[in-house]
């Protein structure tokens, strides 16, 4: 091979060619710190009120404050990757990430926690977008598929021993960290992440023309505020007129803001994303699906924890089950039904996350005698919910054009995050007002069947989809 071949070999090779397995161990570090705090607070929720006090909202806020802000952030900090570089928002967002994340676990009230989740949350939106555009920078187009084989079953196995973990974290109490502990890990983890990032990851070109619309930006951001404020706090302050003027403004909000995105030169979000029956589909999709599995989630963890009582380690392990039949439902969903049946798969797994629900709903009110009581409807919701989670967002994208799909990804994944902290506040608020006259049982059995409806709702939304993912073909 001549010494001209090589120069143009060299010339082909992706940015972050040299480096490639590196920049995915920054990405799989950065998922696997966003996963972790995003599912394993709920399990500490309990333990942070009984130290630091608060009210029962404080609960909701120490979830919802966190996916508020990594929602609303993802909208704007795609786009601004392409201003600043991704390299390095990444880098900016991991090490903000890392330094919210010990702020949180020296906080010294229950205000300054949720203050600083906030704030983790948010420098998690600034990280997280961009880490996959720079996988892609990095290795070449036949070698992606194999470069993300060890992603899926890292990401499922901390899903399984990441709520194990932190529940025996929180009752070790080691050197008197107890609930602070799930947040103080993530400064070593994070160090590691940002050295790793600053060394090897490609600094990719900006785009010169790419340009923020701050007024869209603002617009999205207080209207997501003054949705979800009232909705945590109307309860405990018995429904003032202003929760519902706050709520009648998040509405409008939202409406001047999307009327802004269709005159702006550089809108937040395309507006031909809203042009496609089957993206408008998702979006209602994610938003009545993870809204309930979010507040039911909450819901669980109070009545282990308060109505059972469980310490956290056993609410963990109770959960197993769960985690188990997600990773089983996932593998399935996407080797095996997701590419056969396509938007028949999402049925499947609805019908059967519907089953589990009521499921729940049965026995709870019954009156749980034993952990072993929630293992087979919690293996069952797994299974349905991941049949659901591998296949969705490859469905839902294959309405779209491919230079619509970057968007239209990091809005889907916005607005899951944002049907968390809806789901929170929603289901959240409404079990704390059944609970002083009904009581655990009775109070999470409804919570569960009001998930049961909003699954009905997504079962009723997905006719809208694509029939078949990307990989599949429209039809």
């Amino acid at each position: 091979m001549t010494q001209s071949t090589l120069a143009e070999e060299d010339v082909e090779l992706p940015v972050g060619y040299r480096y490639r397995w590196w920049v995915m161990v920054a990405v799989i570090i950065a998922d696997v710190m966003d996963l972790l705090d995003s599912t394993i607070t709920s399990l500490a929720g309990p333990s942070i009120r009984a130290d630091i006090g608060g009210s029962e909202s404080t609960l909701q806020w120490i979830l919802a404050a966190y996916t508020l802000t990594f929602s609303v952030g993802l909208i704007s900090s795609a786009r601004a990757g392409d201003i600043v570089g991704r390299k390095q928002m990444f880098v900016i967002g991991m090490i903000g990430f890392t330094v919210f994340s010990l702020a949180c676990g020296l906080a010294p009230t229950a205000g300054a926690l949720i203050t600083f989740r906030a704030l983790q949350g948010l420098f998690g939106a600034v990280m997280l977008p961009h880490g996959f555009a720079m996988v892609k920078q990095s290795f070449k187009e036949e070698d992606l598929q194999k470069a993300f084989i060890p992603f899926g079953p890292i990401m499922g196995l901390m899903a399984v021993l990441g709520p194990i973990l932190a529940g025996f974290l929180i009752d070790a109490n080691i050197f008197g960290s107890h609930w602070r502990s799930i947040f103080l890990i993530n400064v070593p983890v994070g160090i590691v992440g940002a050295y790793v990032a600053v060394r090897f990851l490609p600094r990719l070109p900006t785009v010169r023309s790419a340009r923020l619309d701050p007024l869209g930006s603002l617009l999205v951001t207080v209207a997501a505020g003054a949705l979800i404020y009232p909705l945590v706090q109307g309860r405990e302050l018995g429904w003032p007129a202003w929760t519902y003027a706050m709520i009648a403004a998040a509405v409008a909000l939202f409406g001047v803001f999307a009327w802004t995105e269709r005159r702006s030169e550089h809108p937040v979000i395309e507006p031909s994303l809203f042009r496609k029956r089957g993206f408008v589909a998702g979006v209602l999709f994610l938003g009545s699906f993870f809204l309930a599995m979010s507040g039911l989630s909450l819901v669980l963890q109070l009545y282990m924890q308060y109505g059972l009582g469980y310490k956290p380690s056993h609410a963990a392990i109770v959960q197993i089950p769960y985690a188990l039949g997600i990773s089983i439902g996932a593998a399935l969903g996407g080797a095996v039904l997701g590419p056969k049946l396509g938007r028949l798969c999402l049925h499947i797994g609805l019908v059967v996350t519907v089953a589990a629900m009521a499921w729940y709903a049965v026995i709870v009110h019954g009156g749980v005698t034993s952990g072993w009581d929630f293992t087979a409807p919690y293996l069952v919701a797994g299974l349905g919910s991941g049949l659901i989670f591998a296949p969705l967002f490859d469905i839902i994208l294959a309405s779209l054009d491919d230079n619509e799909v970057g968007t239209g990804s990091g809005l889907l994944n916005a607005m899951q995050q944002f049907s968390g902290s809806l789901g929170v506040a929603v289901i959240g608020t409404l079990f704390f007002n059944w609970l002083p006259r009904h009581g655990f049982n009775v109070s999470t059995a409804w919570a569960a069947w009001v998930t049961v409806g909003a699954y009905a709702l997504s079962f009723v939304v997905a006719f809208g989809l694509p029939r078949r993912s990307r990989e599949g073909g429209i039809h």
